[in-house]
């Protein structure tokens, strides 16, 4: 096996489910000194960890101070000879939403602030494209999200409430929500999905800046696909999921024709995403976002 032992540095992409993620990894994926990933298992890697390390008595029964110090050298090691036998790329971006919920313990392993790109889209948006994914599936295939017995998304509205309250999405709003609120989110750079698409170089220069690193220059015309992902395997549409268009270019806003007028209403006044509205610019805090 090869390996590449060169000095690495870790960037992070913990972003809202159908926010255009996946478009920027590809984006940033065309600067030659960027390896970027699809949706990564590492994080999984050290929260099996964590919890091996938190609850083994092998590790209770030693020295708190010197077995803290040791886990985290463990971490930081593991985190970066992953991808030593990768790539010998100098930049690494892992993608996975639950990055920035481990923003602390990240803080601890590098001794740093890390460096974390969130994506963030109108709600409206966000659960206009879960919807229009469910109605292609269900034309060939079974949905778990409908069960008609029960009652239970069987209609756009049913499903709107499901969304926001259950994985992916109402996940991601909660944590987003207690990132603001611990002060974690101050430190993170947040780009509005609406922005890439209309704004692409705009958007990546900030991202640049944020990183530390030299800018680049990108083409925005043909964005090729570098990472690759079998949504099959979760159960999640036909494959297609985390394909990409290969031009950027501004995000139609069809949720009305989808959603429909009322629950579009809904969704722009309804007094627990006040918080998402002003501190990413939408809705009546329009250019007035806090964060964005």
């Amino acid at each position: 096996m090869i390996n590449y032992i060169v000095s690495k540095t870790l960037f992070f992409n913990s972003s809202c489910p159908r926010a255009c993620s996946t478009l920027l990894q590809n984006i940033l994926g065309q600067n030659p000194d960027f390896y970027v990933t699809p949706t990564s298992g590492l994080l999984e890697l050290i929260y099996s960890s964590q919890s091996l390390y938190t609850s083994s008595p092998e590790f209770k029964a030693q020295d708190p101070y010197l077995m803290e110090k040791a886990w985290l050298g463990f971490c930081k090691a593991g985190l970066l000879g992953y991808f030593e036998n990768i790539t010998c790329k100098p930049y690494v971006v892992d993608k996975s939403r639950g990055w920035h919920m481990k923003y602390a313990l990240l803080e601890n392993i590098f001794g740093k602030p890390p460096k974390i790109l969130c994506m963030v889209r109108d709600i409206k948006g966000m659960i206009t494209s879960m919807e229009k994914l469910h109605r292609k599936t269900e034309a060939t295939k079974y949905t778990a999200i409908v069960d008609h017995q029960k009652m239970q998304g069987t209609t756009t509205a049913k499903r709107v409430d499901i969304f926001l309250s259950s994985q992916p999405l109402g996940m991601a709003l909660e944590r987003f929500s207690e990132s603001i609120l611990k002060g974690w989110a101050k430190n993170m750079l947040f780009i509005r999905a609406e922005d890439l698409t209309s704004k692409p170089k705009e958007s990546m220069e900030r991202i640049y800046q944020y990183l530390e690193v030299p800018s680049y220059e990108h083409s925005f015309n043909a964005v090729d696909q570098i990472t690759v992902e079998d949504d099959e395997v979760y159960g999640l549409g036909d494959g297609t999921l985390h394909v990409i268009r290969k031009e950027v270019k501004p995000i139609p806003d069809d949720s009305q024709e989808v959603l429909g007028r009322d629950i579009c209403k809904w969704i722009d006044e309804a007094p627990q995403y006040e918080w998402y509205r002003r501190a990413f610019g939408y809705g009546t805090w329009k250019h007035r976002g806090e964060l964005a």
